[in-house]
């Protein structure tokens, strides 16, 4: 696998069922990821986003072809090693949150590093601080259910971030949110981007953001059907173009 490379996937496919009820969700993708870069997936409801993301992050495991993450074929880690690997290489934004009921904003947001042993004054401190960019100052102590689904959002993202992964991975970041809390989203997540040590990979149906985006991969019934490297796509956006932000981000 190229050093350049965050993420490798030859012929990968995937699998659900068995016999008549069989469903090939994946069917043979292809796709690089380059270092420093935004790759966004689009395509169709069903054509395999999620899947295909989940099977990067680990979560899910291919039925076939060969997945390289950060130069490891996670796969065929041991299941401790698997664990530890993802806990301290990836970060994980998903649709359905998956908040610890219990737990404030900020306590939440800091589990990563709470996991990683960081004492907890330090890791709510930081947890605190990435919610504070994100408009969440006054809501940090409240608790997942007294959170709108924007907030949960934000919450989550700062979980994904906290520890400063070298793969985040996001699935539908923005959907549940307004155009201003949005662009602080993207901006966040284009300052990861930009990093040379690391990587964003981005599913959405939101066509406002695509211009932030380093490659677009497009999908279509299980397989990657097109990559186009630095899209603008202007005349539907409503958050700021890629090249603005990027030059913002460097300066």
């Amino acid at each position: 696998m190229s050093s350049e490379l965050a993420v490798q996937c030859r012929g990968v496919e995937k699998a659900f069922g068995n016999g008549g009820g069989k469903v090939l969700a994946l069917r043979g993708v292809d796709l690089d990821v380059g270092y420093g870069k935004m790759t966004l997936l689009v395509g169709p409801s069903g054509c395999g986003k999620t899947t295909l993301l989940s099977v990067i992050a680990g979560l899910l495991n291919s039925t076939a072809g060969q997945v390289t993450v950060l130069g490891e074929e996670i796969e065929r880690l041991p299941g401790r090693q698997q664990i530890l690997f993802r806990r301290k290489n990836l970060g994980f934004v998903f649709q359905q949150y998956n908040l610890l009921p219990a737990l404030t904003a900020a306590e939440n947001g800091a589990v990563p590093l709470l996991a990683a042993g960081v004492s907890r004054r330090k890791a709510i401190g930081e947890a605190r601080r990435l919610l504070s960019t994100l408009g969440m100052s006054d809501r940090v102590d409240a608790l997942p259910k007294q959170l709108s689904g924007g907030e949960q959002q934000r919450v989550a993202l700062t979980r994904a971030l906290i520890h400063q992964p070298r793969l985040l991975v996001c699935d539908e970041p923005t959907a549940a949110l307004d155009a201003d809390t949005g662009q602080a989203v993207m901006e966040l997540l284009a300052a990861e981007a930009v990093r040379p040590e690391r990587a964003v990979i981005v599913v959405t149906h939101d066509n406002r953001i695509f211009g932030f985006a380093d490659t677009m991969a497009r999908m279509d019934d299980g397989r990657v059907v097109s990559v186009e490297s630095e899209p603008y796509f202007q005349s539907q956006q409503v958050f700021v173009p890629h090249h603005e932000v990027r030059q913002e981000v460097r300066a």
